[in-house]
């Protein structure tokens, strides 16, 4: 098993700046605001030739009742329980304080090795503090500077003096699912229920989730990294700079993704909002699967399920040929089969077929059974067809007269290749070029 390494300490005292540092990355939001790492956050780091896992914590605040700060002290314990080696950071600029002595106290009785960090070092005068950091009980302080790097070399060398040298899977090559949609459809408390693990925090209260964060799956056959985002409003209700971090590490997320499962809230049914994520997972290539949640909400008739579907078509045409599961997933209906299709969206997505195939089941069509119709009294022919060599179905038609093909027929084009190839859930570009 690799080495992993928690950081840990009260609000705003640069947790989600060490992190970035360690993994050389800008994975986790970093803000002047207290609070704003709230889920357990995952990179990798390497010292000296010895790899770790890296875990970011929310600030950890002893005996409040907001229902973010009992969230986050479970996860805190979480990512505790998971580590081999806990950072246990201070802010020197603040000196010692009584949350900081909670935190010592937890982390006395946790049996785990503490290194105690202080943060925020960033002259002679900060190191004033350190000595009365000894009273914690936790051996030597660290000093260091998270935001420029001074000192993190003599701490990583405390790091990993007892880490062995096994390299981690990153998994890097697995595919990635987004799951992407508006605050407070479901998204955390479908992956937590997925996973079998309280990996996200889930509260009623919507922009709960900031960060995206990435949980690795490899459970019943599948194996994949699932993205779990922040909701996405529309622009003139992202108010904060902090809000505005989250919108902007979601639409990366759909951009770093090879499919998105846009959820949206039944009871709700699908808005503008929706419709706009919708346009940038397609903009952007991607494999989509559209789940319907909280479907048991809705007081249903007979064909309540084919009208609410059939109005979801309408509203995402022209690109409707789009998988669309109504799940439940605080009773659990459903959930697994948008694993099974997710998988297949991403295979469809990944397929690659033959020039000699093409030429052989679609030429016929597009030459004989049903060409492009004359223009100007041109007739217009197709030669050869080729799939582009890419990551997401991009497809070449070399005709004489490209200038001519109208957008009806590039649709009829594109529903053959969907019909024949099975390209459900998958956006595919079309061009027509001179021969």
């Amino acid at each position: 098993m690799p080495n992993i390494v928690a950081i840990v300490g009260r609000p705003n005292v640069g947790k989600s700046t060490l992190f970035n540092r360690l993994t050389e990355t800008r994975q986790a939001i970093v803000d002047e605001t207290s609070g704003v790492t709230r889920d357990r956050q995952y990179g990798h780091s390497d010292w000296n030739g010895k790899q770790f896992s890296v875990i970011d914590t929310g600030g950890y605040v002893m005996g409040g009742d907001d229902s973010f700060e009992v969230e986050i002290r479970k996860q805190v314990k979480l990512a505790i329980d998971e580590a081999d080696v806990i950072m246990f950071l201070v802010d020197a600029h603040d000196g010692l304080t009584p949350m900081d002595e909670d935190v010592a106290d937890m982390l006395r009785r946790c049996n785990k090795k503490v290194i105690l960090v202080a943060n925020k070092v960033d002259n002679s005068k900060d190191m004033a503090t350190i000595p009365e950091l000894y009273s914690l009980g936790l051996g030597e302080p660290f000093p260091i500077a998270g935001i420029t790097g001074s000192g993190t070399g003599e701490l990583l060398d405390e790091l990993v003096k007892d880490f062995t040298d096994e390299e981690i899977d990153t998994k890097s090559d697995l595919p990635k699912i987004t799951v992407v949609g508006r605050p407070n459809v479901g998204k955390s408390s479908f992956i937590n229920t997925i996973t079998g693990q309280e990996r996200n925090i889930v509260t009623p209260i919507a922009g709960t989730t900031r960060d995206a964060v990435l949980t690795h799956y490899n459970m019943f056959g599948f194996d994949f990294n699932f993205v779990d985002t922040a909701g996405l409003r529309k622009k003139q209700k992202v108010n904060e700079d902090l809000e505005f971090y989250s919108v902007m590490r979601s639409v990366r997320a759909i951009e770093a993704s090879d499919v998105c499962i846009l959820m949206i809230d039944a009871s709700q049914g699908l808005e503008q909002q929706d419709l706009n994520i919708f346009s940038l997972i397609q903009r952007n290539n991607k494999g989509v699967v559209i789940v319907v949640n909280k479907w048991d909400l809705v007081e249903k008739q007979t064909n309540t399920h084919k009208e609410y579907e059939e109005l979801i078509r309408s509203r995402i045409a022209p690109f409707d040929d789009v998988p669309i599961i109504f799940t439940s997933v605080i009773n659990k209906q459903r959930i697994f089969k948008v694993l099974e299709v997710a998988k297949q969206v991403y295979e469809a997505r990944s397929r690659h077929i033959s020039t000699s195939e093409l030429n052989n089941e679609l030429l016929p069509i597009v030459t004989e059974q049903n060409p492009p119709p004359a223009v100007k009294g041109k007739w217009i022919k197709i030669k050869y067809i080729t799939q582009l060599p890419t990551a997401y179905p991009q497809f070449v038609f070399f005709c004489n007269l490209p200038q001519y093909i109208r957008d009806p027929y590039r649709r009829y084009v594109e529903n053959r290749l969907r019909e024949i190839w099975d390209f459900h859930g998958v956006p595919i570009q079309i061009y027509f070029r001179a021969k």
